[in-house]
């Protein structure tokens, strides 16, 4: 009943105040208004022939994460092709960068039935996999009607969402039984989802744990290794609003005690660049700007990586990660990507995004946890002055993330029964 009343109002309210809303995302640069035909669910490419295989996440992390489990699909369906549907212009930036032959990018249909269902009908996947936890209604409803198996991938549920859908269980119920198999990240997750209406739900673990290789411009880290000229560096990744001025009096300290230290930020978001080059600047440092094309020098303190798609790059020049999104109440970012590269992984306080993921690494000595600023400044000290802790570090992350990979297997073995 509720998707129901959901769909109509979606209907009536979408030409009275729905397309106001996006017509300001349009100007704002939010949605690219060359393919807009494809937010309402009119499409210019012509669907393959053969197997076709949905997969769907929100923005950049979900469908990054998705990657591993593209390539093998497509290496067990050597007829198969595979479409991925994300909301952002920016995760449209980075799929189209990054899926491999026989795998294609749409944007999702804005959540109003008429657009849903044009989708569905017209792209008619053999099955659809659903990332994390971005229900909409309109669209979940257009999947079921067409009976095509519609699995959620790496379902996550947070205490606050929990709670929040328990005093409408009747709506997470209906949602959820569009489903037809539920995988959660942890075994916490699985639980939370059939306590809200999951018809079947289950923990093969958690997909960020096998993600491919991040791709590497190899002429732009020889240019960057030639510019960095050897200087001992460090890494804050992924970083949010005053993270970035915190690390930067981080880094004012520790060049007091490491001469020449560079430190390379990356904000999660990058056209936020060159506000923090200026409040950084504002500290008395010298920085230098990515997306400007401006070198590392030697007078450069902190270098701001703003741009999409390096951060492999940046993985590969440091030893050092400190993961942003951490030090601020946001819950942390994907920490197991510079795990991956072999990297000795920092990470601050708020990490409750991956706690399940957190707890097994700090279980398996895979990663640092500090407190505050102070802490990471004494820690980033000691594995920059001790090569043989540093080290010891980035070994034990590395292991870690290699034996946590396995749960690709168990995931591709229950999506196998649906295709």
């Amino acid at each position: 009943m509720f998707i129901k009343i959901y769909n109509a109002l979606i209907t009536i309210l979408y030409p009275l105040v729905i397309k106001r809303y996006i017509n300001k995302r349009k100007e704002n640069g939010k949605e690219d208004v060359k393919r807009f035909n494809e937010r309402i669910g009119r499409p210019r490419l012509k669907r393959p022939e053969g197997k076709l295989i949905w997969l769907h996440g929100a923005s950049v992390g979900e469908s990054v994460s998705m990657l591993p489990l593209i390539q093998r699909i497509l290496e067990t369906y050597s007829d198969a092709h595979v479409i991925v549907t994300t909301g952002t212009v920016t995760s449209a930036d980075v799929m189209n960068k990054r899926l491999p032959e026989r795998a294609f990018h749409q944007f999702i249909p804005i959540d109003n039935p008429i657009f849903t269902t044009r989708f569905v009908k017209y792209w008619h996947p053999d099955v659809a996999l659903w990332f994390e936890s971005e229900f909409w209604p309109a669209m979940l409803s257009s999947i079921r009607r067409k009976n095509i198996p519609l699995i959620l991938i790496n379902g996550r549920i947070s205490n606050k969402t929990f709670k929040r859908w328990q005093q409408f269980d009747f709506i997470s119920k209906e949602l959820l039984s569009c489903f037809t198999l539920c995988l959660g990240q942890s075994e916490e997750d699985a639980y939370r989802l059939r306590v809200l209406g999951a018809k079947e739900s289950l923990c093969l673990g958690n997909l960020k744990y096998a993600g491919l290789p991040l791709p590497i411009d190899q002429k732009a880290k020889t240019e960057m290794e030639q510019q960095i000229d050897g200087r001992p560096l460090w890494l804050a990744s992924s970083t949010h609003d005053d993270e970035e001025v915190r690390i930067a009096k981080v880094h004012k300290r520790l060049a007091e005690k490491i001469p020449g230290l560079l430190t390379i930020i990356s904000p999660r978001h990058p056209q936020r660049g060159e506000e923090i080059s200026r409040k950084i600047n504002d500290l008395g440092l010298k920085t230098a700007l990515r997306s400007s094309e401006q070198p590392v020098t030697r007078s450069t303190d902190i270098y701001i990586a703003d741009t999409i798609g390096e951060m492999g790059l940046w993985y590969d020049l440091a030893n050092i990660v400190f993961i942003g999104g951490s030090l601020i109440p946001h819950g942390g970012q994907n920490f197991i990507e510079p795990s991956r590269v072999r990297d000795a992984v920092i990470v601050g306080p708020y990490m409750h995004n991956f706690t399940d993921a957190i707890n097994r690494a700090k279980k398996a000595d895979a990663v640092m946890q500090i407190n505050d600023t102070t802490e990471l400044e004494e820690l980033v000290l000691q594995l920059l002055q001790q090569k043989e802790l540093l080290e010891a570090k980035r070994s034990l992350a590395y292991n870690w993330a290699g034996s946590e990979a396995r749960v690709l297997d168990g995931i591709m073995d229950k999506v196998k029964g649906f295709i």
